[in-house]
């Protein structure tokens, strides 16, 4: 989430006229995040979340973003909810965007998570994954292993200026990796960006996931190793077992991991790990000038994706060996 295009009071009513909304009290922008621009927007029937669609993410996918918040939603997944206008339709224009509303959700994001959060966000990913199961619409992962090498060439000359042989380490994980992917686990609609500030909690429980703007369908599995990398980690860096296996654990009350998901996670974990290593020096070298955002360090994943590399099983992740 960011604030790249402004919206004038003027241009933010008209559009709201054409929603069972009530009239427009306030607004602000939030500026947390980088892909699109949001804004809470209170009315005479309570708050709601508005998004523009930048350049970054294509109006093709808008149908699949919006219709697998519907599905979810309606499969007791709480996520927000886009709102329809008087016409049926939940994609609209503004300020020459593609633009949604959608609802509200109450809660607050976890700072600094504990392995009893862990475990709730386990749970919430594997009921997120068995209710997108029947959702019809299917969306190819931008991201995947295929893509990162396209997306390092646009930096690589400039990943030194990052760290001092960057460019040399990024160019031989993208060889391990791209020979070794696993391509045949399960595969289903997953978040792909479930972080702490995607989940909102409600004293100790989750009240609803956020953010679906990644959102694909590939392995089940990899969404799990996002989510290793988002949640288990210290500020320090250091890999917090404990919360892996809280993590792990809370997935399986819902979903058990077959066998080769097992032996593929510390690859997918080294993979999730580049993908946002990759992402992030990409935005840190190309800041829109202007934009009310704050680019995430790249170095937090660069150490992540250090230690992935050390890691030989999910034994290390706090998986097998009696912890499960």
């Amino acid at each position: 989430m960011a604030v790249y295009t402004e919206v004038s009071d003027d241009d933010l009513a008209s559009f709201l006229s054409r929603y069972e909304v009530g009239e427009l009290l306030s607004y602000k922008g939030i500026a947390e995040g980088v892909e699109n621009t949001n804004y809470i927007v209170h009315t005479t029937t309570g708050p709601y979340i508005l998004t523009l669609y930048e350049k970054r993410v294509s109006a093709d996918d808008l149908p699949f973003f919006l219709g697998l918040m519907e599905h979810l939603a309606a499969r007791q997944v709480t996520c927000p909810t886009p709102v329809r206008d008087r016409t049926g339709n939940h994609l609209g224009e503004l300020c020459g965007r593609a633009a949604a509303l959608v609802t509200f959700l109450e809660g607050f994001w976890i700072r600094r998570p504990k392995p009893e959060h862990c475990s709730k966000v386990g749970h919430a990913l594997a009921q997120l994954h068995q209710a997108g199961a029947d959702f019809k619409l299917t969306r190819r992962n931008a991201l995947s292993t295929w893509d990162w090498r396209p997306l390092f060439e646009r930096f690589a000359s400039e990943a030194d200026s990052i760290a001092p042989g960057l460019e040399a380490l990024i160019k031989a994980e993208l060889d391990v990796l791209e020979t070794d992917w696993p391509l045949a686990l399960p595969e289903g609609v997953i978040h792909a960006d479930l972080f702490p500030d995607n989940v909102f909690f409600l004293a100790k429980d989750v009240s609803g996931l956020i953010d679906f703007y990644f959102a694909c369908n590939d392995a089940l599995a990899y969404d799990i190793a996002i989510c290793l990398n988002a949640w288990c980690f210290e500020q320090d860096f250091s890999f917090n077992v404990t919360k892996a296996r809280a993590l792990l654990r809370g997935y399986e009350e819902v979903r058990s991991l077959t066998e080769d998901e097992r032996k593929a996670m510390p690859l997918l974990a080294r993979g999730a790990a580049l993908r946002f290593l990759l992402t992030r020096c990409y935005d840190w070298l190309n800041r829109p000038a202007g934009a009310v955002v704050n680019p995430h360090d790249p170095i937090d994943y660069l150490r992540r994706l250090r230690f992935h590399q050390s890691v030989r099983s999910i034994a290390d992740y706090g998986y097998g060996d009696g912890s499960r």
